[in-house]
């Protein structure tokens, strides 16, 4: 099936750095693509070169099918929602949602029709007739995404739609983004550097570092399975330790890790053991059980919900673990505790250098 918005082996430099260095990715009909990634890895220059904002210097953007080399951004049909709102301060939220019908020349009833209606769909109806100037931020972020909506874009583009916002209003937005987004059908494709807004936003993730892609996978693969260190690292907290195969389980010292999926490494191979500090089990001290270490709380923090736990291992490996305040041994953990620890699942990503000193993982 052709994809609604592919973007191959797209190239940009601006004068001797590369920001774009081959990146390429293909968004379904009707899907929500977050395109996640530190700042300065190139994902916002990604997004502005499928608008037609910025030209690449090598590569192709298809938009339904058709190759968009020679169509300006005004003719691909494409709405986009940027981080500072670039609304009309003086202007109503109707009248800024009806500015871009208005443009395209649609008849004045209609054009009111059509505002009021996605004004309607974004929950701001009591402040159609507001100046956009006394809105709050979320309010104006809604607006942004009315019209961007109202002119009925064949694929819609957000940039970073929710930095500008605190953490409550962004928790609240984001599921409001898609609820519409899901609503309206409409096949978007959103940039963001928070893990969180893109763990919640996407039907699908594309991490992005350096100018490439690393990994484009739904959320739960990309945190259980994630492709390469980076991604592992770069969503969510993650343990990175030392391991060998054996029958088909990761050992890290006398930890044996249990594969989460996909197909084991060759037998007796190195690999890098990729553990969730939710996925390290915490017993009280005894005898180790098969597959168990023994370690050392080295501190302890509450965090709600939760306990964070630093632990030494025998081997001399730091873990992370949280437990859930229901934990039995949450309200008993204290620095230089002895404790025993067991890794309840895991992955692995190969290790051709086979290093074993702790410090590499760090």
């Amino acid at each position: 099936m052709t994809p609604h918005l592919s973007a191959e082996g797209i190239r940009k430099s601006f004068g001797e750095k590369t920001v774009l260095d081959g990146a390429s990715l293909s968004v379904g009909t009707g899907e929500l693509m977050a395109l996640l990634g530190p700042s300065g890895c190139g994902k916002s220059t990604l997004l502005r070169i499928v608008a037609g904002l910025l030209p690449k210097d090598a590569g192709e953007v298809r938009i339904g099918g058709r190759n968009m080399a020679s169509t300006p951004a005004r003719e691909r049909g494409v709405g986009f929602v940027f981080q500072d709102y670039a609304l009309f301060p003086r202007m109503t939220a109707l009248e800024n949602v009806a500015f871009g019908l208005r443009i395209r020349g649609v008849e004045a009833r209609e054009r009111n029709r059509k505002a009021r209606a996605m004004i309607d769909l974004v929950g701001l109806s009591e402040e159609a007739d507001r100046p956009v100037d006394r809105l709050s931020g979320g309010q104006r972020q809604r607006v942004a995404l009315a019209r961007a909506l109202a002119v009925e874009p064949f694929l819609l583009l957000l940039d970073e739609p929710l930095s500008a916002l605190d953490v409550k209003v962004r928790e609240r937005l984001r599921r409001e983004i898609k609820a519409v987004q899901k609503k309206v059908g409409i096949t978007a494709l959103v940039v963001t550097h928070d893990q969180e807004e893109a763990m919640e936003l996407g039907d699908r993730i594309a991490v992005m570092n350096d100018g490439g892609i690393e990994q484009i996978a739904s959320p739960r693969e990309v945190y259980q399975e994630p492709a390469t260190e980076f991604v592992a690292r770069f969503v969510g907290d993650v343990n990175v330790l030392p391991g060998q195969m054996y029958h088909g389980y990761a050992y890290s010292g006398s930890l044996a890790i249990r594969m989460t999926g996909g197909s084991p490494p060759r037998e007796e191979s190195w690999v890098k053991v990729i553990l969730r500090p939710e996925d390290i089990s915490v017993h009280p001290p005894g005898i180790a059980e098969a597959g168990q270490s023994q370690a050392k709380v080295e501190s302890v923090s509450f965090q709600g919900t939760h306990l964070r736990a630093t632990l030494l291992t025998e081997e001399g490996y730091s873990l992370t673990a949280l437990l859930l305040r229901s934990h039995p041994m949450a309200g008993k953990l204290a620095e230089g505790d002895a404790v025993r620890v067991e890794a309840l699942r895991g992955s692995v990503l190969p290790d051709p250098f086979g290093k074993r000193e702790p410090e590499y993982y760090l």
